[in-house]
């Protein structure tokens, strides 16, 4: 089982503990899940796994540089423009968040320059 779960290195751990405190059944160190009488500590902010099934559905997204690190190791790919990493949303995906929208614009405008440029090189015909 441990060998599936992703492992983090210290800077992921990091931040993975400042996320834990953003848990709705963090309290004080100890899991509200994990309770059954006896206070027991939270486990994802001991481990350098991802052990907590709840912290990687509910809390780990609130980072999304951290989860897409973390849960879709394999299926990154580096942005065109900046060289960030990024999950795409399709196969085609080819700039991060931030970059897309601007490349639309711009590919856009070229887009919109070339028309013109066919418009305008037409020019009227005048029999003689």
């Amino acid at each position: 089982m441990s060998d599936n779960l992703p492992r983090m290195d210290y800077r992921q751990h990091r931040r993975a503990r400042r996320l834990v405190h953003e848990c709705c059944n963090y309290d004080e160190g100890n899991c509200l899940l994990l309770d059954d009488g006896e206070p027991c500590v939270c486990v994802q902010s001991i481990s350098l796994s991802l052990m907590c099934r709840w912290f990687r559905v509910a809390v780990l997204p609130l980072d999304g540089e951290l989860a897409a690190a973390l849960l879709y190791r394999g299926s990154r790919k580096r942005c065109e423009v900046c060289g960030a990493a990024f999950v795409p949303k399709s196969n085609r995906g080819k700039y991060c968040p931030d970059c897309a929208g601007r490349m639309k614009k711009i590919k856009a405008a070229e887009r919109k320059r070339k028309q013109r440029q066919k418009c305008h090189a037409l020019e009227p015909f005048k029999p003689a």
